[in-house]
């Protein structure tokens, strides 16, 4: 079967999540004999990766002006005769179309819904399904959202109370899950990692990684009030949160007024993250907002750790395959600590345990599987 001419769009290239799985599904889809070109801003914070990947760069510039990203990548479109144009943030989603419309070549058209919510604008929730191929959810809540919508009125967070459907054909929306790279997330020893963490060899080390920004983060707070009720109680206990954002100042102030000096700290940004999740001794996702799947739970079990989660949205889906740890109500300071706690007197994995739970993920979360789902879908585009 003839490779497909796949053009990836993303016009960001920030550092998000959804930045590392268009660039993980570009790497995946070219592994599979595929020829896959991304289209976005130079100079951005992936640009080494994409070149270790091989992946052809389109540079777009970064403008602000969608009108000529969307002329550039539709020139782009024609001259390379992409058979598949592929948008993934969501400021993409109508760019994407666009562009493919103006080359005039006909190409399929994919996008991706990387949120627990639909697109906020009434346009696109009436229109956007009418105008491409194929919307590939990131999880089965995600489905669940664009097709019947999903209300909370009750939720403390606002983002939560009303997510309304999309209008369409909802035989479109497809889902595909998210991958981690299950080669790098794997058990391995990390002495070293945990002595550059702060760690001493007793401790036992909750962490939370992922970016912590106003209003609220995502748990970080929650994971520092759960963290003073049970300090004095498991006194091995080290609470550390990896990741950066513009709640560090609070963040650290809430370690002080809580008594948690010398137990709790920030740790900045980790390059190597598949070695600190080996590092660590328990992953805590206390996410508090919307959450389309989770895949850092993913990788803490790919790493043979268990996690402790908060019991929203798509992350029940991410978490399911290890099925290590806990599950807990979103913002429940109470259930969350417990969890903490029994966790820390619980034994941890041998290497032949830790080694199951890695297949058992990556049978359902590896990027490998992520992309061959994509690109049968393309095909069955391209075929219609």
């Amino acid at each position: 079967m003839s490779p497909l001419r796949i053009l990836q769009i993303n016009s960001m290239l920030k550092g998000g999540g959804t930045d590392d799985q268009c660039i993980a599904l570009a790497g995946g889809l070219g592994q599979l004999g595929q020829t896959v070109f991304l289209a976005g801003p130079g100079g951005n914070p992936f640009a080494e990766r994409i070149a270790q990947l091989e992946v052809p760069f389109f540079d777009t510039g970064r403008t602000a002006n969608k009108f000529q990203f969307v002329l550039r990548a539709a020139r782009f479109i024609r001259r390379q005769r992409i058979q598949i144009v592929h948008g993934h943030h969501g400021r993409d989603l109508w760019p994407a179309v666009l562009a493919a419309r103006l080359a005039g070549t006909h190409p399929a058209i994919v996008l991706t819904r990387h949120l627990a919510k639909s697109p906020g604008a009434w346009v696109s929730r009436r229109f956007l399904l009418g105008q491409c191929d194929a919307l590939i959810a990131v999880s089965q809540f995600v489905a669940k959202v664009l097709r019947e919508g999903v209300y909370q009125p009750d939720s403390p967070e606002p983002e939560r109370r009303r997510r309304p459907p999309m209008r369409g054909d909802h035989g479109k929306i497809q889902v595909i899950y998210g991958g981690i790279d299950t080669a790098k997330f794997k058990p391995a020893p990390a002495h070293e990692m945990r002595r550059q963490l702060g760690l001493s060899p007793g401790d036992f080390a909750f962490a939370v990684a992922g970016g912590f920004d106003f209003p609220r983060g995502k748990g970080q707070r929650e994971f520092l009030a759960a963290a003073a009720r049970i300090h004095k109680e498991v006194p091995q206990a080290r609470f550390l949160i990896i990741g950066r954002g513009a709640l560090a100042g609070i963040l650290t102030a809430d370690v002080a007024r809580l008594g948690l000096g010398k137990k709790a700290w920030l740790t900045g940004q980790v390059a190597d993250m598949p070695l600190a999740m080996n590092a660590i001794d328990c992953l805590v996702h206390a996410q508090i907002g919307t959450e389309a799947l989770g895949l850092v739970v993913c990788e803490a079990h790919a790493c043979g750790k268990p996690v402790i989660a908060s019991d929203l949205d798509g992350i029940p889906e991410a978490f399911a395959p290890g099925g290590y740890g806990r599950m807990v109500a979103p913002e429940n300071i109470g259930e969350l600590a417990q969890a903490m706690k029994r966790q820390a007197l619980e034994g941890k994995l041998d290497l032949t345990e830790a080694g199951s739970l890695h297949a058992r993920v990556a049978e359902f979360f590896s990027i490998s599987r992520m992309a061959a789902g994509v690109l049968d879908l393309y095909r069955k585009a391209t075929r219609g």
